[in-house]
């Protein structure tokens, strides 16, 4: 007998639409490897539609006040929260992730996130006008860039969404947004709650794949483009933005290194580094996933943390003992596998490194200990449950191997020493750096990296005013 796969719509000014050519692609459910939905394939017709909708929806709420966004973004959070149970639903669809710790890692700083840029959309600030010459006077506006293409990951596709969408509303810009191909459920889902809250064309869903995506950049219409993705997509976003100049906003791939000293309290520390490392199934790019420790402890700390990874649990989404559930598609397990089967000789597998069961796409708490500063896994981005550790002899050396890679998201660094955690966060080149801890994240406080991790910030004031252009007005005195 055959399960009917439930369908999925774009929502493009105000309504639901299949694509405009009809195809449609499956949608799996990872902890299964089964199909339960269709979602549209969008093209350029679906695209054009898209965008005409949030450019004629965009002088009106461009010229909103403030306070009429800040209701808006209010009443949105407000409906996430009645609506938790079926945005969990969707989300454990999409993804495998166990229901509890969706609920109740998820959902709250969802909501919080969507309140703080409510917020924000009324504590704009600049310089105070002046005169700066004889007989004129100078003010400087904050205005809405126009209409945002955005583009979501599968990793945390309501989060990234909520990420995207909130600071470019709560500013006055209008937005065509499109899930990962492997996770639109969610997504839609938003666009039906949106959409009873927001003026029709404010606020768009365009499902599909890397090309859907590619002609959402390519577009004239969008003003900036931002995306939460692999380094290879964001660069695929700069070059082609270029080519008219949009504004672009990264938030790329990481390789967080974790530095543990000899003063560490070791077992607090493997607690909460396996924690980081792990939740998710290590698909974060700010996770704890390169752990150098000083090679007095390095032994000890091994063994723990191996330990810990065998006490760490992955599995179904309704089972309450799991830490984390499924990789997100077979590309991606076949990712892990292959960065496993690859190691070099020299390099132990001290936990995990397996496939778990038939059915979906699970993968043991894995720990690699032996490993160079240019072994291949070291190097780039697993994004999977893998916790590599290198053995570091002093302070310039934990600094030198930490920076000494493409990427520069995230870091943290366990030490008792304040002067040596000061003297770190200073040398880190990182764009956040935690200490003794790693993962937390508040609406208040900046997310986003340098070099390969992108450019740009999530979160916080400065990621609103990343949605936002600067004008100068000066007008004479004498007139």
């Amino acid at each position: 007998m055959t399960t009917e796969l439930r369908r999925l719509r774009n929502y493009i000014d105000g309504e639901f639409r299949d694509a405009a050519d009809g195809r449609t692609t499956d949608v799996v459910n990872p902890a299964t490897g089964e199909a339960y939905a269709t979602a549209p394939l969008s093209g350029q017709a679906d695209v054009d539609a898209a965008m005409a909708a949030a450019a004629a929806a965009f002088p009106a709420w461009r010229d909103t006040t403030p306070a009429e966004r800040q209701k808006a973004l209010l009443k949105i959070a407000d409906a996430f929260e009645e609506r938790a149970e079926d945005l969990i639903a969707a989300e454990v669809e999409n993804t495998g992730k166990p229901i509890g710790l969706t609920r109740s890692e998820e959902i709250p700083p969802m909501v919080d996130q969507i309140r703080f840029f409510a917020g924000a959309a009324r504590m704009l600030e600049g310089r105070s006008a002046g005169e700066y010459m004889d007989g004129m006077t100078s003010i400087v506006r904050r205005e809405p860039i126009g209409v945002c293409a955005q583009v979501a990951p599968w990793n945390y596709p309501m989060m990234m969404a909520v990420w995207k969408f909130a600071p470019a509303l709560a500013a006055g810009n209008t937005v065509v947004l499109k899930p990962s191909d492997t996770t639109p459920a969610s997504t839609v889902l938003i666009a039906d709650i949106i959409g009873s809250i927001l003026p029709k064309g404010v606020f768009n869903v365009v499902t599909g794949d890397r090309d859907t995506g590619r002609l959402m950049v390519e577009h004239r219409t969008p003003a900036m483009a931002s995306i939460t993705g692999s380094v290879r997509a964001g660069m695929s976003v700069a070059e082609s933005a270029s080519k008219d100049l949009k504004r672009v906003h990264l938030e790329l791939g990481g390789k967080a290194p974790v530095v543990v000293f000899e003063d560490t309290d070791i077992p607090k520390a493997v607690e909460d580094i396996a924690v980081a490392g792990y939740f998710n199934a290590g698909q974060d790019c700010t996770a704890a996933t390169r752990v150098l420790v000083q090679a007095s402890i390095h032994d000890e700390f091994v063994a723990a943390l191996a330990k810990a990874a065998a006490d760490t649990k992955t599995g179904q989404p309704d089972d309450e003992d799991v830490l984390y559930g499924p990789l997100n598609n077979p590309n991606q397990l076949k990712q892990v596998s292959g960065f496993i089967e690859r190691l070099p000789a020299h390099a132990k597998v001290e936990a995990g490194g397996h496939q778990v069961g038939e059915k979906g796409y699970f993968y043991a708490p894995t720990v690699v200990s032996g490993l160079k500063q240019d072994d291949e896994i070291v190097q780039n981005e697993v994004f999977g449950p893998v916790i590599t550790v290198q053995s570091f002899s002093d302070e310039d050396q934990a600094v030198e191997w930490a920076n000494g890679v493409e990427y520069a998201l995230a870091s943290s660094v366990w030490t008792k020493d304040h002067g040596r955690a000061m003297r770190m966060s200073k040398k880190l080149d990182f764009g956040c750096v935690w200490i003794n801890t790693h993962i937390p994240l508040v609406a208040e406080m900046p997310h986003g990296g340098f070099k390969k991790s992108g450019y740009g910030k999530d979160l916080s004031g400065y990621g609103f005013e990343d949605y936002t252009r600067i004008k100068h007005v000066m007008t004479s005195l004498d007139a």
